[in-house]
């Protein structure tokens, strides 16, 4: 565990009631990074603002009866991140796997969406990542370098490969993901082809994708909501999910084989709090439905 000491701060009470490491199964990590954000910055202050919102949110979860108060989570506190992003990563990774190590699932809340190729490449592979994204985050390049978010799905490509990649709420990419996209097979939802096939039929179409992993990863940008609903974002796009879609795609996947989450991309700043307190809905109702499903 001396990458978990050395790397991150003890600051720590997202929802109130954390309890020890060893009695956890869940370990929240703040990751305060926005240094490669190109439109709106500012969600390296979401880790202190869903903490505050989950301070005052019920911990009841009506849809699988579980009640976050007596789930054992673990608040480790914060990254310590620095300027470069490769080395910000490295230091994620090198938590994630002491997290990892320990049995525990990685709970990350971003930041900006580039932090999650740090915690993958930490990841038992084969893995399957869903990804809820209004973006395809698969250039190639992006500012003139390899890591961003722009490209965190394309370097997550090369780690868990093509097949192992399905976007959900996807809907703004450039001309190179298109061809990428197309040439690769890379399994996506928009929220069009999601309302012409009903809500039922693109579970159904989730749920085929994961059943060919033993494990799972789920990253949820907050840009995949549309910005009616979470308008405390980075890079805003129009038409995206509502909460109910998001949340009902995403409990499709999350089952006794999730290794781990992140959320990402809130930008704090830009509204009176509606996201933060999204995004720590968000968050109750994976742990919530992901602890159901390891219960007998």
């Amino acid at each position: 565990m001396d990458n978990f000491r050395l790397h991150t701060s003890m600051i720590s009470d997202f929802s109130g009631f954390s309890k020890p490491f060893d009695d956890a199964r869940y370990v929240v990590l703040g990751v305060p990074y926005d240094h490669t954000s190109t439109y709106r910055s500012g969600s390296r202050f979401a880790p202190r603002a869903i903490r505050e919102a989950s301070l005052n949110i019920e911990t009841y979860d009506m849809r699988t009866g579980v009640d976050i108060e007596k789930v054992p989570i673990h608040d480790a506190g914060d990254l310590h991140i620095v300027d470069d992003v490769e080395e910000t990563l490295r230091r994620l990774s090198a938590v994630t796997k002491d997290i990892l190590s320990a049995k525990k699932v990685p709970v990350c809340i971003g930041g900006e969406h580039t932090i999650t190729f740090g915690i993958v490449r930490s990841l038992q592979r084969p893995v399957g990542v869903v990804s809820f994204d209004a973006h395809g985050d698969l250039r190639d390049e992006y500012g003139g370098g390899k890591f961003s978010h722009a490209t965190v799905l394309r370097r997550i490509s090369e780690v868990v490969g093509p097949s192992g990649i399905f976007v959900c709420g996807l809907r703004a990419i450039c001309d190179e993901e298109q061809e990428f996209i197309q040439a690769n097979g890379i399994q996506h939802l928009t929220p069009w082809a999601l309302r012409d096939m009903g809500l039922k039929k693109a579970v159904e179409q989730l749920k085929a994708f994961a059943k060919n992993f033993a494990n799972l990863y789920v990253t949820i940008d907050a840009d995949a909501l549309d910005p009616a609903f979470a308008p405390g974002i980075a890079n805003p796009e129009f038409n995206g999910l509502t909460p109910d879609e998001l949340l009902t795609l995403a409990s499709a996947v999350v089952d006794n084989r999730l290794i781990g989450f992140d959320l990402v991309e809130v930008c704090p700043g830009y509204d009176t709090g509606v996201t933060a307190a999204a995004a720590v809905r968000i968050i109750f109702e994976v742990i919530a439905k992901a602890e159901k499903a390891r219960r007998p």
